[in-house]
C-alpha cells in the first residue's frame, strides 16, 4: 500500500488530492488498484500519514508532504461534477460467487493459457459478470458496460482488450465445454446449498431470429411462443430442479415437435447425472403414448399433464361428490388405472373455472352476433352460399374456444338465396359446463398422495421462471 498524489488542473486552478493505492502482480505483471480516495487532507491529518510513512514497518514513504501551512481553496459545488465513476460493489460480488463456486478455478484448468494475448477464461468471467449485473448483448458490454465497471481493475484486463469480437470467440470456445460446466456447476451447488434433483421438471421456450438466419440450420419457422410465427426461430429446451436451478439445456430446430424431444432430453440428463430414483415432471405439451412408453420402459417414474380430450373418460368421475380439498379453490380425486401401474388425478380450480365460463360466454357471444349479422346481410342481398359458408368457417376458426357450442346449417331460399340457421348443442354445453376448470394428470408414483402429487407437477411453474429470467431478466431477446 501507499499514498500517490493526484492533481487536477481545471481553468487554470490547481487542486490537490490523495488515493490511497494498492500494487499486486499478475500474470501480466504488476497492476495498480486505488483502494480508496482520501481527498484533500488537513494539517492534522498530514502530519499523522507522515509519522506513519517515517515510522511504521516494511516499506517507508517519507517525504509526503512539504512543510509549511496548508493552503485552503474556495471551491464552488456548482461546478462540481463526477467522471469516470466505476460500479464495484455488484462485479465485485459476483467474482466472489463464482470463486465459491469454483467457477474461475474450473474456467482456469479448462482454459490454460496459450498465445492468446487476453486469457480466454479472463473473457468468459467478463461474460459472466456482465450478464449477472447488468443483462444485455455483447456488443454493449464491449463499447458501454466493462469500462464503467471495476473488471478492468479486478480481472486485470484494461479496458481497450475487450471488444465484441473477442467475446464473441470467448461463446465460441467455451461452447465445447457446455456439459462439464453444466455437471461441476451442479455439483457444486449441490454441495453448497443441498440441492435435490429427484424431481427434475422439463419445459421448452422458442427465441426468434431478426432477418434470414441463412447461415443457421436450426432456425425454421414454427409454434412461436412470442407470437411471431413469421420469424425464423430455434427452440430451447431446459431442465430444472424442484427450485428452479437449471441443470441443463438444448437447442432444437425451429419447427421441432415438443414431445419429440422427451426421449433425447432424458437419455442425456441421464448420461450426464445418472438415473438414480428421479421423477420426470412435464406439461401434456411434452405427452405421447410413445414418451408414456419410453419413460415406463427403465422403470422411470413420471407425472405428466394429459390432453384435455381425455377428460371424457372420467365424466362419471366429475359428477361424483368425494372430491379432496387441498387448499381454498382446489379440489382433487385420485383415480386409479384399472392395470394398477398408474393413477390418474383429477383437479378442479375454482378460480380457472370461473376462467374457462367468461372465455365460453365470451366467445360464444361472438359467435352468436356474428351469425346474426351474416343472416341479416342475405336477407338483404343475395349472397352465394360458398362464399357465406366460408364466412361461417372463419368465423368459427377465430372463436374455438365455443365453437362446438353451435351448429350452423348454409342453406338454400326459394329464390336460390343462402339462408343461416343455427341452434345451440346442448350437450356440448352441459359437457363444459362439468368440465371447466377441471384438468387431468398421470402418473406411475403410485405411493404418493393427491396433494404431493399435485404440488409436484405445480412446480412446473419454476421451469417457466426460469424461462422468464432467461427472456426478461437475462435479455434472451431476438437475435
Amino acid at each position: 500500500m501507499y499514498l500517490r498524489r493526484l492533481i487536477r488542473r481545471h481553468g487554470g486552478d490547481e487542486s490537490c488530492y490523495w488515493a490511497l493505492v494498492e500494487s499486486y502482480r499478475t500474470e501480466r505483471g504488476p497492476r495498480q488498484r486505488v483502494v480508496s480516495y482520501l481527498g484533500g487532507l488537513n494539517a492534522d491529518a498530514c502530519l499523522n500519514v507522515r509519522w506513519a510513512a517515517e515510522h511504521g514497518d516494511g516499506v517507508q514513504q517519507p517525504g509526503l508532504f512539504t512543510d509549511g501551512k496548508p493552503e485552503w481553496v474556495r471551491v464552488d459545488t456548482s461546478g462540481v461534477r463526477v467522471e469516470r465513476s466505476r460500479a464495484f460493489g455488484g462485479v465485485w460480488l459476483g467474482l466472489e460467487l463464482a470463486r465459491t463456486c469454483g467457477l474461475v478455478e474450473f474456467l482456469r484448468e479448462t482454459f490454460p493459457v496459450g498465445r492468446e494475448d487476453v486469457p480466454w477464461w479472463s473473457m468468459a468471467l467478463v461474460l459472466v459478470l456482465c450478464r449477472l449485473c447488468d443483462p444485455s448483448s455483447e456488443l454493449r458490454i464491449a463499447e458501454h458496460l466493462y469500462d464503467r465497471s471495476a473488471l478492468a481493475d479486478l480481472l486485470g484486463v484494461p479496458s481497450d482488450k475487450v471488444n465484441d469480437d473477442r467475446l464473441y470467440r470467448a461463446l465460441d470456445v467455451l461452447l465445447p465445454h457446455k456439459r462439464a460446466l453444466e455437471g461441476h456447476l451442479a455439483g457444486r451447488l449441490g454441495e453448497l446449498f443441498g440441492v435435490q434433483y429427484d424431481l427434475l421438471l422439463y419445459d421448452m421456450t422458442s427465441t426468434y431470429f431478426e432477418g434470414l438466419a441463412a447461415g443457421n440450420g436450426q432456425a425454421k419457422r414454427g409454434y412461436s411462443r412470442d407470437h411471431r410465427p413469421d420469424c425464423n426461430q430455434v427452440t430451447i429446451a431446459m431442465v430444472v430442479s424442484r427450485c428452479g436451478l437449471p441443470l441443463a439445456y438444448e437447442v432444437f430446430d425451429g419447427n421441432r415437435n415438443d414431445a419429440t424431444t422427451v426421449e433425447e432430453i432424458v437419455t442425456v440428463v441421464e448420461g450426464r447425472y445418472g438415473r438414480a430414483d428421479r421423477v420426470w415432471v412435464m406439461d401434456r405439451g411434452m405427452v405421447s403414448e410413445e414418451n408414456v412408453a419410453f419413460l415406463k420402459s427403465a422403470g422411470r417414474r413420471y407425472i405428466l399433464g394429459t390432453p384435455r380430450s381425455q377428460l371424457r373418460q372420467f365424466e362419471r368421475e366429475l359428477l361424483g361428490d368425494d372430491w379432496e380439498t387441498i387448499r381454498d379453490g382446489l379440489e382433487v380425486k385420485l383415480c386409479p388405472a384399472p392395470d394398477g401401474d398408474e393413477v390418474f388425478i383429477l383437479c378442479r380450480s375454482a378460480d380457472r373455472q370461473a376462467k374457462e365460463r367468461a372465455m365460453h360466454e365470451r366467445f360464444a357471444a361472438r359467435i352468436e352476433a356474428g351469425l346474426i349479422r351474416l343472416a341479416a346481410s342475405c336477407r338483404t342481398r343475395k349472397r352465394d352460399r360458398v362464399d357465406v359458408a366460408r364466412h361461417v368457417g372463419r368465423l368459427l376458426g377465430q372463436n374455438t374456444r365455443a365453437a362446438r357450442l353451435f351448429h350452423v346449417d348454409v342453406g338454400a331460399g326459394p329464390n336460390g338465396e343462402a339462408v343461416v340457421t343455427w341452434t345451440r348443442v346442448e350437450k356440448w354445453s352441459q359437457w363444459a359446463e362439468l368440465s371447466e376448470g377441471c384438468y387431468l394428470l398421470r402418473s406411475n408414483v403410485t405411493d404418493w398422495n393427491a396433494d404431493d402429487l399435485w404440488h409436484a407437477y405445480t412446480q412446473l411453474t419454476e421451469a417457466e421462471a426460469a424461462f422468464r429470467i432467461h427472456k426478461s431478466d437475462l435479455s434472451l431477446r431476438p437475435i
